[in-house]
């Protein structure tokens, strides 16, 4: 099969597989979608949808009132899938969450009661609020994309996302989420203040209205199925694949930091880089694509020493110094491999270079 060439979920026929258009055209809609209610964040909307794409989860971390909810549930809304919505509060339980057995007097055998985790796209309002025991709830969901309860294993269907939000700001009675909680998340992103111009347009089109009262799915679960085997069909070349693998063990000898990114942030970002190609309309990975994701992909898995704190650096910009100083390979894309523009790749074309 070639890289970009996907089957339709489901299908075993080469005929039945969707047109590349047709794929950007549902990442396009979506995006449009995501837009009518998060104005002016283009770049944070293509980047949510890199992690859907990726098959990732996507932490929202940002201050209150600039939309981090509105994302979430927008994306979800877009989708036409099961969508759930957890309200993290310090009296959740775990079960909460991933359900519960529940006694039946009837057949006198214990019944599984899925909880709220069993939906395609679950959206975690306030994820620090809820105390650590109820965080670790999702531990395995996210990962293995299964429930465990009673020694019984329950599959999650796909797609599946987990979209968590967080203030940063606030934090009296909140539980900060351990290493081990946020290296699962692909990708952390903040929103900002918007524009001037753009929370003009807001107010103009939002103040007397709600947006979600007539937002409305513009794809299917299948449709985002089968952009997520476009995803995995992504061609990612050797030279590019160790230079994710260099851009992450740089940042286990910075001495700035305790603790660098971890192996499966070198598959979030290659991952996540094959998301980003698709979005730009290309079955095969340029380096300037690792360059997009690398921050938000890399940045919130890195715990800063303390003099580091002290003397404000931020994650962020370590992960930009490291790509400054990682030495970006010239490879070659292979013959006969899509451009953005739906010209054909030379076959002696270098990526550009930063």
């Amino acid at each position: 099969m070639s890289p970009g060439s996907v089957p339709t979920a489901g299908s075993g026929s080469p005929d039945a597989a969707p047109r590349s258009a047709d794929l950007h055209a549902v990442i396009e809609a979506i995006a449009d979608n995501i837009a009518t209610v998060l104005v002016g964040k283009p770049d944070t909307v293509r980047l949510a949808l890199a992690t859907l794409l990726a098959e990732g989860h996507l932490l929202v971390e940002d201050v209150p009132g600039v939309g981090k909810t509105s994302l979430a549930k927008a994306l979800a809304r877009s989708i036409d899938c099961t969508v759930s919505r957890i309200q993290f509060t310090p009296d959740l339980l775990p079960t909460d969450i991933t359900g519960v057995s529940i006694y039946n007097r009837t057949t006198g055998d214990f019944e599984f009661r899925p909880g709220p985790v069993f939906a395609n796209v679950v959206v975690g309002d306030e994820i620090n609020r809820a105390s650590p025991k109820t965080q670790s709830a999702l531990l395995e969901c996210m990962e293995e994309r299964q429930v465990t309860v009673d020694g019984h294993s329950y599959p999650l269907d796909g797609p599946f996302m987990v979209i968590a939000t967080q203030n940063p700001v606030e934090m009296e009675g909140t539980y900060a989420l351990p290493e081990s909680q946020r290296d699962r998340f692909t990708a952390r992103v903040s929103l900002g203040y918007p524009e001037p111009d753009a929370e003009l347009a807001m107010v103009d089109e939002h103040a007397s209205t709600d947006p979600f009262a007539t937002l409305a799915p513009v794809s299917t679960a299948a449709q985002v199925r089968s952009l997520i085997g476009a995803v995995r069909a992504v061609h990612v070349a050797p030279e590019l694949r160790r230079y994710a693998v260099e851009l992450v063990s740089a940042t286990r000898r910075l001495p700035e930091l305790r603790l660098g990114a971890s192996p499966r942030a070198t598959l979030q970002l290659v991952r996540a880089s094959r998301a980003q190609a698709v979005l730009a309309g290309r079955d095969f990975v340029v380096p300037d694509d690792m360059h997009v994701v690398a921050p938000p992909v890399l940045s919130h898995r890195l715990v800063l020493t303390a003099e580091a704190q002290a003397a404000r650096r931020s994650a962020d910009d370590l992960v930009r110094g490291v790509l400054e100083r990682v030495p970006v390979p010239h490879g070659q894309a292979p013959a006969g491999l899509r451009t953005g523009n739906g010209a054909t790749a030379s076959p002696h074309s270098e990526p550009r270079a930063r």
